[in-house]
């Protein structure tokens, strides 16, 4: 299996976690059967008899603690296998569950104690071989070779760099799943943060203009209900605006695959602002300087973004009646750049160098495509906003952000 294919792997180990028992029975039934296959071609052992059945069973059934008492598995399943050696009973795969408990405890973290017991393994081989053997079973044995000490050896270095192995990869597949998860919390957080400074956007420039319309058709309401009517129906038009608006912001979180409803907006729909905001009773001027080329969606989406985020502060914030907007199209991508004249004292705190929320958000869309924004009051007085976007770097991103549109 390969890696990309490891998130399989958690849940099936989630299983032999939660159940244990299941493989200390399949390790139950390959010691058993295994060792009776063995028995028949080592006539020189003791025959298998109810302790050496008992022995067999011990080790697995000690497995399902594995996870909860590594160590103590691991010591008691190593020293059933060394008291039925010991006892002279055949060779076969009693060591198996010696083999499961090593791997469960060096995966729990528990290196150092598994290095004592595999050497206290070792030297209890030694020792009978060499020596005890004389008081134990069968009758009539000899010492063992040291080829014999040194094939032990290597298989108890071989188990031990298998579970090193195996903990090293659990490891990475479990740090490999964090960091996915890590990833798509971190693209949840973005999105989250995108459609909040969109709805923030829409809803502050079209609540700004239907709050100035409402106040002019309740003062004209009495005297000139025509006028009031006029008000109206600019309320009426910037509250569809909106709704469509909110409505295509919000379409992101239907179900992937479904077609987008419109376009996302961008410098093509400043005339229609513009008109929105003269129905606000802001009278903007725009000029273009330099040679036009299309923007990528995102940088486009963000231009008209924080074009519309500086007319909604001079409606709401500026005694100023007019407002001037400037794009500049250059080599190295496009400055705007949104002037009024009114007082900049009648602007709440925050909304100068330091930034409020819309200021922020202006900011953080400028950052996104390696752009910048500056606000503040001008020398002469009024307020400037003053973007740059990139046009490089404004295409590296234009994926993140051209799902406004779906």
């Amino acid at each position: 299996m390969t890696d990309q294919e490891s998130p399989r792997t958690p849940r099936f180990r989630g299983i032999a976690t939660r159940y244990p028992w299941i493989s200390s029975i399949a390790v139950a039934v390959a010691q058993l059967v295994g060792s009776n296959g063995a028995a028949r071609n080592q006539t020189g052992r003791v025959h298998l008899d109810a302790l050496a059945y008992v022995l067999l069973l011990a080790g697995p059934a000690m497995l399902p603690l594995r996870h909860r008492l590594p160590v103590f598995v691991a010591a008691g399943t190593a020293a059933v296998a060394g008291a039925y050696l010991a006892l002279g009973y055949p060779y076969g795969p009693v060591f198996l569950s010696v083999v499961v408990a090593f791997f469960a405890a060096i995966g729990a973290g528990r290196r150092r104690a598994v290095l004592i017991i595999a050497g206290v393994v070792y030297a209890g081989e030694l020792l009978v071989g060499q020596w005890l053997y004389r008081w134990l079973p069968p009758e009539g044995d000899g010492p063992s070779s040291w080829m014999a000490a040194s094939g032990i050896a290597a298989w108890l270095l071989a188990v031990l760099a298998g579970a090193e192995l195996f903990r090293s990869r659990r490891e990475r597949i479990a740090r490999e799943r964090r960091e996915r998860e890590e990833a798509e919390n971190r693209r949840a957080d973005e999105e989250r943060l995108r459609i909040a400074r969109e709805l923030h956007d829409v809803l502050a420039h079209s609540i700004s203009v239907i709050n100035v319309q409402a106040g002019v058709a309740l003062a004209l309401m009495d005297d000139h209900p025509e006028q009031a009517r006029t008000a109206l129906t600019t309320i009426k038009a910037a509250s569809k605006e909106a709704l469509g608006e909110v409505r295509q912001v919000l379409s992101t979180l239907r179900a992937p695959g479904d077609a987008p409803r419109s376009p996302a907006p961008g410098l093509d729909r400043l005339p229609e602002l513009a008109e929105q905001a003269a129905g606000a009773g802001l009278k903007v001027d725009i000029t273009t300087t330099g040679t036009r080329f299309p923007l990528p969606p995102g940088a486009d989406l963000a231009a008209f973004r924080i074009i519309q985020e500086a007319l909604t502060n001079i409606v709401r914030h500026s005694g100023s009646r007019a407002a001037r907007v400037r794009l500049g199209y250059g080599p190295e991508g496009v400055e705007l750049s949104v002037d009024d004249d009114g007082p900049s004292s009648q602007r709440p705190e925050g909304d100068g160098s330091g930034g409020g929320n819309g200021l922020l958000g202006m900011r953080e869309r400028a950052a996104a495509l390696g752009g910048t924004v500056e606000a503040g009051p001008r020398p002469g007085g009024g307020f400037r906003v003053l973007a740059r976007l990139p046009s490089g770097a404004a295409g590296t991103v234009a994926g993140a952000t051209e799902e406004e549109g779906r």
